[in-house]
């Protein structure tokens, strides 16, 4: 701690003061206790300058000593947070997700990782506190060996998606927890055109889909979606609230959202999404085939261009 107040003394480190520093800090680091590091990182999630092997030594720790400087740290530039987001576990990726201010570049990439980012096993979270050894160096190769095989299962599993029953295609649990951060991200700044990106991203839909479902001002399409991917229920009633702000208008002190959820059954909503999705691809088959008017018909508020024969929606639904 006494390097790092000496280093936050210093208003514009030198070439030479960062080099020194990050020469003293990875080794101390390694030798503290466990608290003195989460004070550490703390302290230097405040610092607007650092080296970047500091940078990227402090993001790859184990995710209760880094999250803070995760989520804050004015020094982690776009590509750091990348390979942070695809080396490390989910719980990193949902640490930068709470950045306040994210560039669609890192948002792109955090998308992409979908669900190829497993829960790291028992025994393998990486939280070590001494300096590496082989005996370390072994369970972080057995660690990424985990992983991949993990990731080859699910590959599998998304090849064997289509040839599934149609009932049993969506159902709950749908949603990574990349996917589920970002949507209540969205929601909370109520930007209207990323959520529907990712809500679109996640129900393998088009984006004409997801604006379709956010247009219904009542909320009781995007309640129905959310409770299809098994949201919690918690973050459903926000993203609800934040997009139709009377359901948060109480009824016998009970919020009308509360009302709507509650009266939602999960088996019967994944039956109308799945429906919704089932019309979305035919309805997608026929734009192939419209007009030159028709595919240059002006882009609606949302950005998407009307379809030829979007009435099917509402007779599958």
């Amino acid at each position: 701690m006494a390097t790092v107040t000496s280093f936050e003394a210093l208003p514009h480190p030198s070439r030479n003061e960062l080099r020194q520093f990050a020469e003293l800090f990875v080794p101390l680091f390694s030798a503290s206790s466990e608290e003195a590091r989460r004070q550490a990182v703390a302290a230097l999630s405040r610092s607007p300058t650092l080296p970047p092997t500091v940078v990227f030594f402090i993001a790859s720790q184990p995710i209760a000593i880094a999250a803070p400087f995760l989520a804050s740290s004015p020094c982690l530039d776009d590509d750091t947070l990348i390979a942070v987001a695809r080396t490390q576990g989910a719980a990193h990726v949902r640490a930068i997700v709470r950045r306040e201010n994210l560039s669609p570049k890192v948002i792109d990439a955090l998308v992409s990782l979908r669900q190829d980012r497993p829960a790291a096993p028992p025994g393998a979270t990486g939280e070590v506190e001494d300096a590496p050894s082989p005996s370390a160096a072994a369970a972080h190769e057995a660690e990424r060996r985990w992983r991949e095989e993990e990731l080859r299962q699910r590959i599998k599993a998304l090849a064997n998606h289509a040839h599934r029953s149609d009932d049993d295609r969506l159902g709950l649990r749908t949603l990574s927890p990349v996917q589920e951060a970002l949507l209540v991200r969205f929601a909370r700044s109520r930007d209207g055109g990323m959520f529907a990106s990712v809500l679109a991203d996640s129900l393998s839909t088009s984006r004409w889909l997801a604006e379709r479902i956010l247009l219904d001002i009542s909320g009781q399409q995007l309640a129905t979606t959310l409770k299809a991917l098994g949201m919690e229920r918690t973050d459903a009633l926000h993203v609800l609230e934040r997009f139709y702000p009377h359901l948060a208008n109480p009824v016998n002190a009970t919020p009308r959202g509360e009302f709507l959820w509650n009266a939602l059954d999960a088996d019967e909503c994944g039956r109308r999404v799945e429906a919704w999705r089932r019309a979305d691809g035919y309805t997608a088959r026929e734009s192939e085939f419209a007009t030159p008017t028709q595919q240059d018909a002006p882009a609606n508020q949302w950005g998407s261009r009307p379809l030829r024969s979007r009435t099917v929606l509402r007779r599958q639904a």
